[in-house]
């Protein structure tokens, strides 16, 4: 929930001169998925041809794009098998699915994001870290260069969730402005993917430059140059409100005691987003907004009560790791 990190993270990456063919996916149930997302920008398509697809990449050094039915038609029929027989959450057989794809695209190198956490499909370490070794062990068993991050997801990724105020929180990331989390989890990202690019030789050199496109302004041109060449509205960089859809109400949810924020589970389904004022860690006074949501009917005395049922505010609370590991 509010991971959407794939999109900065793209642009950063081309804007070294990485080529990055993404194919993504949509909606896994309470949050908008990649192309949910990039749909919010006017115009934005993300169903193009194959020609065209490797004519922007060579172009762009980027395009994102969702799956067709070409790509590993057999994982579709599987993943039906999966749901009737119970076996949706086996490893292997997630591993499987995952990889299916990937190697049929073609991909040669290749970073994945395992999340862990109570907003996760994995939500022990344990687990993650099965998943993480099972895909980089399919990986290098097919000659990619591949590796896997275990990262956290025991709350939201920076501070909003929403198709369209994702967006707008990617574009800020680009301009240098965006939440100190999801900047460090692309860096970290982008540069084991620039030294596989062969443009770095040290993940710190990676960083580095990672940093740099984010800071001066390149990584803001290689999305603004995919949007354009993928039919959205390029304007959406530069007056996002202006562009993206806008929820009716913004309503705020006042913290009930002072304290320290020690819990938000992530098990709501908003219908068009919130913003998080306070994060896991972050010290409120009683009365204090803890978030504003983003609605489009004023009445949301039910979603006020899943809300503070899920938000625990205690007297300390540990901060999760942003990073734990990396399998390789």
């Amino acid at each position: 929930m509010g991971d959407k990190t794939s999109i900065p993270l793209a642009a950063v990456v081309a804007a070294l001169g990485i080529p990055v063919p993404m194919i993504s996916g949509r909606s896994l149930g309470h949050t908008g998925g990649t192309l949910d997302k990039l749909e919010a920008i006017p115009g934005y398509q993300v169903e193009i041809s194959e020609q065209d697809f490797i004519k922007q990449v060579k172009k762009d050094h980027l395009a994102i794009i969702g799956a067709t039915g070409n790509i590993a038609p057999a994982d579709k029929k599987i993943y039906a098998l999966r749901d009737v027989t119970d076996t949706v959450d086996s490893i292997p057989l997630i591993a499987g699915s995952i990889m299916s794809k990937k190697i049929a695209s073609g991909t040669d190198a290749l970073v994945i994001d395992v999340k862990t956490g109570a907003g996760a499909f994995m939500k022990t370490l344990e687990d993650s870290k099965a998943l993480a070794r099972a895909l980089v062990d399919i990986g290098k068993g097919v000659g990619m260069q591949f590796m896997a991050l275990i990262t956290d997801m025991n709350q939201p990724l920076g501070n909003v969730i929403g198709n369209s105020l994702e967006i707008e929180e990617s574009i800020d990331l680009l301009k240098g402005n965006g939440p100190a989390d999801l900047e460090k989890l692309i860096v970290t990202i982008g540069g084991y993917m620039a030294v596989m690019g062969d443009k770095a030789k040290t993940t710190a050199e990676g960083q580095k430059m990672c940093e740099e496109v984010i800071h001066n302004g390149q990584a803001l041109a290689s999305f603004e140059a995919m949007v354009r060449d993928q039919g959205g509205d390029p304007n959406v960089v530069n007056d996002p409100n202006g562009v993206l859809p806008q929820a009716k109400y913004q309503i705020q949810l006042p913290a009930k005691t002072s304290g320290v924020i020690a819990k938000a589970d992530n098990q709501l389904d908003y219908s068009v987003g919130i913003v998080l004022n306070k994060k896991i860690g972050d010290k409120v006074e009683s009365g204090e907004p803890l978030l504003t949501i983003y609605s489009n009917r004023e009445e949301i005395d039910d979603i006020n009560k899943l809300l503070y049922d899920n938000i625990e505010v205690a007297d300390t609370a540990k901060v999760p790791e942003l990073i734990y590991t990396t399998i390789e």
